[in-house]
């Protein structure tokens, strides 16, 4: 027979996944490249509903690539970033439609001072639902733009998580040495996407509806 504390440790344990999974069903997922997966991710974490942004590679055919192997091109993968968010607090017409307005969607050929395949934007959807929400969202932006969005629909095949040194670099307390000297990686984040002329170019080509443009 089992005792009384461990029938009781069983009943918490089995309790707590329940409540777990009851959490995690509550979520969706959306994939979006758009330059530099560490302004990408530093974006839309601090956007209410959403829950963990994620830094990772897809569209490619290599398997497990590398962040050095990504940016060197030919593995056809891009930054990307893994959005995981509350449909109830945010919905993914909304996360489309943010995100759009956070990028050069008229260049193809990369994102502001990245050059290259691996920095081009996309959405990466994954059925469709999703798909059809996509188009949708272009669709709009382009009629508020006034300008074709080279901005691509692609199948989400599969998504590798990048390097760990690549998660939330943006708030990193380590050092690293820039062009500018050592500096804390949140501060050479600062730094880079300042010199990127990330926001700047944003704004030029939205103007009110640019968005993370402080």
């Amino acid at each position: 027979m089992l005792s009384r504390f461990l029938l009781k440790s069983i009943i918490l344990f089995i309790g707590s996944m329940f409540c777990q999974n009851m959490l995690l069903a509550g979520t969706d997922k959306i994939v979006v490249a758009g330059g530099c997966f560490w302004c990408v991710e530093a974006d839309f974490e601090g956007l209410e509903g959403v829950k963990e942004a994620i830094s990772g590679y897809t569209g490619g055919t290599s398997e497990n690539p590398t962040y050095k192997e990504v940016v060197q091109g030919g593995t056809g993968h891009y930054e990307a970033v893994e959005i995981e968010f509350d449909p109830a607090v945010i919905t993914l017409d909304e996360i489309l439609h943010i995100f759009l307005r956070s990028v050069d969607v008229t260049d193809d050929g990369g994102q502001f001072c990245d050059r290259g395949e691996s920095y081009r934007t996309a959405i990466f959807t994954k059925n469709k639902k999703q798909n059809d929400k996509a188009k949708a969202a272009i669709e709009k932006a382009e009629q508020e733009l006034d300008r074709k969005i080279v901005t691509p629909i692609i199948k989400l095949e599969k998504f590798y998580i990048a390097e760990d040194y690549h998660q939330d670099y943006y708030k990193g307390e380590n050092f690293v040495l820039t062009r500018f000297g050592p500096r804390k990686q949140s501060n050479a984040y600062k730094l880079y996407r300042n010199s990127c002329r990330r926001d700047d170019t944003v704004k030029e080509l939205w103007g009110s509806s640019a968005q993370f443009t402080e």
